[in-house]
């Protein structure tokens, strides 16, 4: 038992180096190719942070665990919408969203949790539903670039010239231990999970959810320390929409997601959408977020811990 927590404590760290590795030389990258700042920041905030997710997601398809893959995406996305959105507000006291883009991609988000959810109202998520989540995915991508204005600001990053070979190797090595990781973490999940006798659906919405959300919540934390206010709520809500479209979809095609007991999900569920519904009134009412909005939020994750923990009791 103390092993296989070890192992994955170890995983869940480096998987959270890996990322952030992938993530700095993905904006080296697209600093150095002369791409625009919100390409930067598509690939940098959202795509990047999205990687472990991704590699979770598929591992656990191919091990026949898809449940695990469910219950981390639950899990993480009810931290991005809660917590780390709460704890980037303390930071600068206030989020102000002036971006248009942004307020829809709230929209967006919000609608993309809860997709999944009524695919799953029979109990399984299947290959079907798994190519339509991926659809879902495909039109938000191209929404976003189809948006001409998005390509008229150069970036201005404090990255030096660098090689392309030395950043697409960075990225290579990056992706092998977050592929090292996602192992380490699925065989201590599947032991952790037996030997305390939960779902893997339940373990995967706490321990492993929490795992895989601290890269982008440290990442987002990071770009409130320097200012970068416009690029927080862009990151949180990007990888909140690809996990519950492309990750979970691509995981659905792979291996469907069959859940026996749709009880250890239910409360999740409710504290997932009634997350992501507050943090889009905030954002469409005054376009901001201030500190007491960040309480409230902040307090919505306190009570989703009270009550699982209560129900896991």
């Amino acid at each position: 038992m103390f092993f296989n927590i070890v192992i994955f404590l170890f995983s869940c760290f480096l998987i959270i180096f890996s990322s952030r590795i992938i993530i700095d030389a993905l904006q080296r990258l697209t600093y150095r190719l002369g791409w625009k700042e919100f390409i930067v920041a598509f690939f940098a905030a959202s795509v990047g942070a999205v990687i472990p997710e991704l590699f979770i997601g598929i591992r656990s398809a191919l091990k026949g665990v898809p449940e695990l893959a469910l219950g981390s995406i639950v899990g993480q996305n009810v931290i991005l919408f809660t917590f780390s959105v709460a704890i980037c507000t303390f930071i600068l006291k206030e989020i102000v969203v002036e971006s248009r883009t942004v307020r829809a991609g709230a929209t967006f988000a919000l609608f993309a949790v809860i997709l999944p959810f009524i695919f799953l109202w029979d109990g399984v998520l299947s290959r079907f539903d798994g190519i339509l989540l991926v659809f879902m995915c495909l039109f938000y991508i191209f929404w976003l670039f189809s948006k001409k204005d998005h390509f008229l600001k150069d970036y201005k990053g404090p990255f030096p010239k660098t090689s392309l070979l030395r950043e697409g190797m960075t990225i290579f090595f990056g992706f092998l231990f977050v592929v090292l990781s996602a192992e380490g973490i699925i065989y201590a999940a599947q032991n952790v999970s037996d030997y305390l006798g939960v779902s893997m659906t339940l373990f995967g919405l706490f321990a492993v959810g929490l795992g895989v959300a601290l890269p982008e919540t440290f990442f987002s934390m990071a770009l409130a320390a320097k200012g970068h206010s416009w690029m927080i709520l862009g990151g949180l809500l990007g990888s909140i929409a690809f996990s519950s479209t492309l990750v979970l979809g691509t995981v659905a095609i792979i291996s469907p997601i069959e859940i026996v007991d749709l009880s250890s999900l239910r409360t999740a569920q409710f504290f997932l959408i009634s997350g992501g519904f507050f943090l889009l009134l905030f954002v469409r009412t005054h376009n901001k977020i201030t500190r007491k909005e960040a309480w409230f939020l902040f307090g919505v994750y306190l009570l989703f811990l009270l009550f699982e923990f209560v129900i896991l009791r």
